[in-house]
């Protein structure tokens, strides 16, 4: 099963993916490129973290109109699996792919550190062997998801929200980590599972996230 990594100029954690995607036994990373729009037939899509494009006018605001991000888009409503993971969520929030907007930190500073996630939700691709407790790195400047009244009653109403944080780091309002979209294959969140892989890393809770699309796929 193929799984494509997406590379957009100023990514720097889409060989980190591609290095966690081929440590899982049935996986196989496909490196795509932003300006293409073929998916090579891949079975699964990542869009890695990183700072698209500069970040120029907001986090992920110039990579969603990527000609391959149009091919995501096509892939996502079709129902195929697509994660973003820290500047991958904040695309796929611009791109619509998924509610809300990631904004600057509440104490308006990058943070770098370990925090615990609380899973919410086992019915997307990407969670189905998650426990419920997870720790991951987090790595971001632009990670304290916003959203206005009405859509936060409906994500919660419909049970979008598949991650939140134990303790909240960023401001995130009602404590998002990651989300959903309504049809439960498209998911984003702030922490890094590509880098929580490896024991000698400092854990392996991320590997749950691979391990579960296998499941999933096969």
């Amino acid at each position: 099963m193929n799984v494509g990594v997406v590379t957009f100029p100023g990514s720097n954690c889409d060989a980190d993916f591609r290095r966690a995607i081929d440590r899982v036994e049935g996986l196989r990373a496909v490196a795509l490129w932003h300006k293409d729009t073929d998916l090579s037939g891949v079975d699964a899509v990542v869009l890695p973290g990183g700072f698209s494009y500069g970040d120029y006018l907001r986090c992920g605001a110039i990579a969603r109109f990527s000609p391959m991000m149009q091919s995501v888009a096509r892939f996502a409503a079709q129902g195929r699996p697509v994660l973003g993971v820290c500047n991958g969520f904040q695309i796929l929030c611009e791109a619509h792919l998924l509610p809300g907007v990631l904004m600057q930190n509440r104490d308006l500073s990058f943070l770098c550190k370990d925090v615990t996630i609380l899973v919410e939700r086992t019915d997307t691709p990407w969670t189905r062997g998650l426990a419920n407790k997870l720790v991951l790195p987090i790595a971001h400047g632009d990670g304290n998801w916003q959203a206005d009244d009405e859509t936060v009653k409906r994500i919660e109403g419909d049970g979008q929200v598949v991650f939140r944080y134990q303790s909240n780091p960023n401001g995130a309002r009602n404590d998002v980590a990651g989300l959903c979209n309504a049809a439960r294959n498209v998911v984003g969140l702030m922490p890094h599972p590509e880098r929580a892989v490896d024991p000698l890393l400092g854990g392996t809770d991320g590997l749950g996230f691979l391990t579960s699309l296998v499941e999933v796929l096969a």
